[in-house]
């Protein structure tokens, strides 16, 4: 069953997807960040190459001929096929619908009073379902 921890209350959303990206390829995940449009993974797609002078997250977006050997996937669409199923970190703002083939997902919450009460949507979502959930809020 897939763990699902939130992370609310965060500040800049695409920043702490790439901390996040960063911790979890250290512990050699591979990851899936779904973004809510085109305009937001072409931000995080230059963030990921910039955020950080010492690390090196190799990324590319789903679909594409190098994503099987690329341990960061991102995309806007659930209808591309994706090339593995270890963490998915949602940017989106929707819940995903193949979110249970991950072992592990991210739902990060802004502080955004709208994206606090579809976090918490989604939170109630997932809990009646019985997902075993934990609760982050950043500093």
């Amino acid at each position: 069953m897939t763990r699902i921890d939130f992370h609310s209350n965060v500040p800049n959303k695409l920043a702490y997807a790439c901390r996040l990206v960063r911790k979890a390829r250290a512990a050699q995940c591979k990851i899936v960040l779904l973004g809510k449009d085109r305009n937001e993974l072409a931000q995080l797609d230059q963030l990921l190459w910039s955020f950080s002078e010492q690390d090196f997250l190799p990324h590319v977006r789903a679909g594409d001929p190098l994503a099987a050997q690329t341990p960061v996937i991102l995309t806007d669409s659930e209808a591309v096929e994706l090339p593995h199923h270890h963490v998915l970190i949602n940017l989106s703002g929707n819940t995903p619908e193949h979110f249970a083939r991950f072992e592990r997902m991210f739902e990060i919450i802004s502080s955004d009073e709208a994206d606090k009460a579809a976090g918490r949507d989604r939170y109630r979502f997932y809990k009646e379902r019985g997902y075993p959930l934990s609760h982050f809020v950043a500093d």
